[in-house]
């Protein structure tokens, strides 16, 4: 029989014996699992045994005696009819040498299988006595690895998917805090990785110490006391370590056991940060070690490690080092070595070690690059997954002539500019390509997108299909319905301007049934709205053509949902944001890219102030001045109600101030986003129309928002914005023919100052002010929800490191080149490896 049925044998015998009160295995019989799992796939069991096994031990501690009792014998029965050999075995006899019946007349617990044991790499014990020392982890036994679906067996251990439970030290109470800082497993511990490094590997002299140093000294205690304070309610422990050059006084709070731990006589190294107190260099509650022991803690670059309620430090450091040192050697590597080669990195192995333990501070920073290579060329991958699996359906083809665009293009008011040309120039190799479109139109505020995007539909309109143009907000969808009226229904126009429709929330019920029935029926040839679009009742006779604009305000379902409604219809998203160049090759890998980094003759250069709080008079004469020569202005804060400090400036108060006390002659309107959608359309709406001289708003104006009168644009708490908002709000302003200014307030003194803000006055670049802001702030800022999650989960990587994201990307499309489907046998870990970096609830990217 099987030697993984023989131990279960086994194990229920003893069951039996001590009367199934959970007590054969110490911890409870379902912690057997943690090694019986692999070794019965081992054994090729049958899958449908390992899995009826797993699920009667889970439950096993729930039941009553009785109903344990039933549990294994139904599951002992099921087992023999599927292996014969399981069937001619009578019930295992007890080891005679077994110590007789403890209290109660139960049979004592036995411990798990010692390479059960070695495989979690700890003592499993759980005794209510003084625990055994924990065994010194051996090799596991080869083969001994996770299964995988189909019978292919992984070299991937298992036990890396053990509970924290298996821990020497580690019991439920312990493992339930671990949770709480993402810990569950062993692999779990192998990927937590430190916060920052403490660098205490240059020892020193005591009497080379000064003041505000974070060193590692080893010297002799020389003196030791004790004492209370405060009425008895703190301890203090003093020692003194002389090293031969000095002494060093050390201060511990509220350790009074230190009393029998550091004596006098006894070496010490201790590490900390050299302090001041009456005159002398003193160490308040250093870590310290007696320099026999191995220097875990001290004498080298220290990890420390994010932590949680209860969980020191110190414990937790030597928990990693129990776990990061037996099994990172241990692991096979998921990266091809060709690719380790190419890319000039380390072993997995190697770089985990090195993570957590450097030896050096270059080792530390090749793991570093070693990790965050990883994520980057694990997300690659699945962009490039999705960039084929979108490639791989079939697109209708819409191509127009050389004639029928330079018509297009010479009934325009005006000439496109060059970025305009070369963006409607990819757009048109999309459309005739055979395969759908999936491509990103950037470009700068102003800069003329939807003109693009107009033309575009233009070229789909004229193969007979329809086209539909979803904005984030009505306001935004209004404006767009207006350009493409004026570019294709004007006068000798391609289109009637009844088969161009907008559809948001606002539309009359009775105009909403119109346009769904001319969709349907394939009368109306464009719709352009808001999430409207995407509701069930909106159907389309031949969808093909779609524009998602500001696409980081939508979420992958809302685009899917979108898409559906089509037959794989091609898709263009555009966003005014402009996205730093690692961003884009990272998150947008699936998407084509089209930049526009030309704006439209005409529009101007917008001068950009930055004044000091104390000089708000001149902004708020700036503004009256304007207002007087018949233009309007934005006043932005950063909040809609001031916090309980009152340290900020917030809309609705200063809304009420500017009104009654700065500009009571003046007509001022609020916006901000607590207000319900229609609100804001129509507080917008009566700004446009100039029903107010100011707009008190926060940052909701941000996107979208076509208010030529304007002139003005004024940032309070300016130090408190991204330079991608900033320069968001600042393309509000100057999209007429009058001088324009933005004006910048920081919140404090000192804050005007601020590096970014002076990028702000220095450039009107949105590419370049994006880059900085991408080093300065991260990738937040230019991230939707979907793709601020996936930044998030990237623990080593930065989106700012350019050459570290160019490399993994030209590997991994190499790799993909060869292998996409990661079919050959040596990439079957990076296959795992890739499933693990997906499976964490992540669909599309872009």
């Amino acid at each position: 029989m099987q030697s993984s049925l023989e131990k279960l044998r086994k194990f229920f015998r003893l069951e039996h014996e001590n009367g199934y009160a959970n007590t054969a295995v110490i911890g409870g019989l379902a912690n057997i699992l943690n090694f019986w799992e692999g070794e019965a796939r081992l054994d090729q069991l049958p899958e449908d045994l390992v899995q009826a096994t797993a699920a009667t031990l889970t439950g096993y501690a729930d039941q009553a005696p009785e109903g344990r009792a039933e549990a294994l014998k139904s599951l002992w029965k099921q087992i023999q009819s599927q292996v014969p050999e399981a069937a001619a075995k009578k019930p295992a006899p007890v080891r005679a040498a077994r110590p007789q019946a403890q209290k109660g007349g139960q049979a004592p617990a036995v411990e798990m299988p010692p390479e059960a044991r070695q495989d979690a790499g700890v003592a499993l014990s759980q005794s209510k006595g003084p625990r055994p020392p924990a065994p010194r982890p051996a090799q596991p036994r080869p083969g001994r690895a996770e299964s995988r679906p189909g019978g292919v067996t992984s070299k991937r251990p298992i036990a890396l998917n053990a509970s924290l439970t298996v821990l020497s030290g580690v019991g439920p109470r312990h493992a339930a805090m671990l949770t709480r800082i993402g810990l569950h497993t062993l692999g779990d511990m192998l990927y937590n990785f430190p916060r920052r490094y403490d660098d205490y590997s240059a020892l020193k002299p005591i009497r080379d110490l000064f003041y505000g140093q974070q060193v590692t000294v080893i010297g002799t205690v020389t003196f030791t006391e004790a004492r209370q304070t405060r009425g008895g309610r703190m301890h203090i422990f003093e020692a003194v370590i002389n090293d031969g050059t000095g002494g060093l006084r050390l201060t511990f709070f509220n350790q009074p056991w230190l009393v029998n731990r550091i004596k006098e006589g006894e070496a010490v190294s201790v590490s900390g940060k050299v302090e001041q107190y009456l005159g002398r260099m003193v160490m308040n509650s250093p870590d310290w070690e007696p320099v026999e022991t191995e220097n875990l803690h001290t004498n080298r670059i220290v990890p420390v490690y994010p932590l949680t309620q209860n969980v020191t430090q110190k414990w937790l450091r030597k928990l990693m080092h129990q776990v990061v040192t037996y099994w990172a050697p241990k692991l096979t590597d998921h990266l091809p070595e060709a690719v380790r080669t190419a890319a000039a990195l380390p072993d997995l192995g190697t770089a985990l070690l090195q993570i957590h333990w450097p030896a050096s501070q270059e080792k530390l920073k090749a793991a570093r690059e070693r990790l965050a290579f990883d994520e980057i060329f694990f997300l690659q991958m699945g962009v490039l997954r999705q960039r084929r699996d979108w490639q791989s359906a079939a697109g209708r083809l819409f191509e127009v002539t050389d004639d029928w665009l330079a018509d297009r293009l010479s009934a325009l008011p005006f000439a496109l500019t060059q970025a305009q040309q070369r963006a409607l120039d990819d757009i048109r190799r999309d459309l005739k390509s055979g395969q759908p479109m999936n491509r990103l139109l950037q470009g700068d505020v102003g800069s003329g997108k939807t003109i693009v995007a107009a033309l575009a539909a233009a070229m789909v309109n004229a193969g007979g299909a329809q086209a539909a143009i979803m904005a984030p907000t009505s306001i935004l969808a209004e404006q767009h319905y207006r350009t493409f009226l004026n570019v294709l229904s004007s006068e000798g126009g391609l289109l009637q301007p009844g088969q161009i429709r907008l559809l948001v929330g606002d539309t009359p019920e009775k105009e909403k049934e119109e346009i769904r029935t001319g969709l349907a029926g394939g009368e109306v040839k464009i719709v352009i709205g808001t999430h409207a679009l995407i509701e069930d009742p909106v159907g389309f006779s031949d969808l093909q053509f779609i524009v998602v604009d500001e696409q980081h305000r939508f979420g992958v379902e809302q685009r899917a949902a979108l898409r559906s409604k089509g037959t794989n219809p091609h898709l263009l998203v555009m966003t005014a944001t402009p996205i730093p160049r690692s961003l884009a090759l990272t998150l947008y890998g699936d998407l084509d890219l089209s930049v526009m980094d030309e704006l439209p003759p005409g529009r101007q250069v917008i001068p950009t102030h930055i004044l000091r709080p104390n000089e708000r008079e001149r902004a708020y004469s700036l503004v009256r001045s304007q207002v007087k020569s018949g233009y309007q202005a934005f006043v932005i804060y950063p909040l809609v109600e001031e916090t309980a400090n009152g340290e900020l400036l917030a809309a609705t108060q200063e809304h009420d101030r500017l009104q009654k006390e700065v500009f009571s002659d003046l007509k001022l309107g609020l916006l901000h986003g607590r207000m319900k959608p229609d609100e804001k359309d129509a507080v917008m709406l009566a700004f446009r129309d100039r029903q107010y001289d100011v707009l008190v708003s926060t940052t909701v104006v941000e996107v979208g928002v076509d208010v030529p009168n304007a002139t003005v644009m004024l940032v309070e708490g300016a130090n408190r914005f991204g330079l991608a908002q900033l320069h968001q709000l600042r393309g509000r302003v100057g999209r007429g023919e009058a001088q324009s200014y933005c004006l910048l307030i920081p919140d404090h003194e000192d804050a005007a100052e601020n590096d970014r803000l002076q990028a702000m006055a220095e450039s009107n670049d949105g590419f370049v002010l994006a880059e900085r802001d991408l080093q300065q702030r991260g990738p937040g800022e230019f991230l939707g929800t979907r793709q601020a999650g996936f930044a998030a989960s990237l623990k080593m990587a930065s989106l700012s490191d350019v050459p570290l994201i160019e490399k993994a990307r030209d590997q991994a499309q190499a790799l993909f080149a060869r292998d996409a489907d990661l079919k050959d046998p040596e990439h079957s870990l990076l296959a795992e490896a890739l499933t693990r970096f997906w499976s964490a609830g992540r669909g599309d990217v872009s």
